[in-house]
């Protein structure tokens, strides 16, 4: 089978390749692809195309030690990369991800970083995944019910069935939603709610980061480093 691509530049770490064959050789997912190339051709589509799989390309299937879930790419020019609450670097951290950071200092004492690029916590081995990996330009919400949201079901679903001892941060109702996806007899699952301003601090005091590098060490697994500013 080649490579899944939405466009000619878009490719996808094989290691995903070969667990979601299935889901790229599948109907659905050649309708959401048809669906783009219509978007992109009548208006701005973000993340650009070699972001869309950022989040795979950064985490690779084998290094899934962590999962983070969110449910929109940000929908202003240059923010989104790829990563769920991540910004590209030189933007300003949106609210969320502000509090994420505050929530991380209060937990274990790292300093708010200048960038809000979460590449760092990606690379090893922490999955940042939007239910939905693309947006329209201005308008939040705009590529849901295309098709996405049962492409990144499976990638839950396959984590779930196929890795054992993955801790799932579930932040806010919407992802608490994806919880029956995920086998709690295999994996840890620990939920707050959203870091949004919205939920009026609710998310503060949850201390997933130093609950998480806990269960990562019980099983002998190498911690986080939370730190995105070395």
């Amino acid at each position: 089978m080649s490579t899944p691509t939405i466009t000619t530049t878009v490719v996808i770490h094989p290691s995903w390749n070969h667990t979601l064959e299935d889901q790229f050789s599948a109907p659905y997912f050649s309708r959401l692809r048809e669906f783009l190339i219509e978007e992109k051709k009548q208006f701005l589509v973000f993340p650009s195309g070699n972001q869309i799989f950022s989040a795979f390309n950064h985490t690779t299937f084998e290094n899934v030690k962590v999962v983070i879930i969110g449910q929109d790419p940000y929908h202003q020019k240059g923010q989104a990369n790829g990563l769920c609450f991540s910004v590209s670097p030189g933007i300003a951290q949106p609210p969320s991800l502000l509090n994420i950071f505050k929530e991380l200092q209060s937990d274990l004492g790292i300093p708010v970083p200048k960038t809000g690029n979460l590449e760092p916590w990606a690379d090893q081995g922490v999955l940042l995944l939007n239910a939905t990996l693309t947006v329209r330009q201005g308008q939040a919400g705009s590529h849901q019910g295309k098709g996405w949201e049962t492409f990144t079901d499976a990638v839950i679903k396959k984590i779930s069935e196929q890795k054992k001892g993955v801790v799932f941060l579930l932040w806010g109702r919407y992802a608490h939603s994806k919880e029956d996806l995920i086998d709690k007899n295999k994996h840890f699952i620990l939920k707050a709610a959203h870091p949004s301003p919205l939920a009026r601090g609710a998310f503060f005091g949850c201390k997933h980061f130093s609950k998480t590098n806990e269960l990562l060490k019980q099983q002998g697994l190498e911690p986080i480093d939370w730190r995105i500013e070395k």
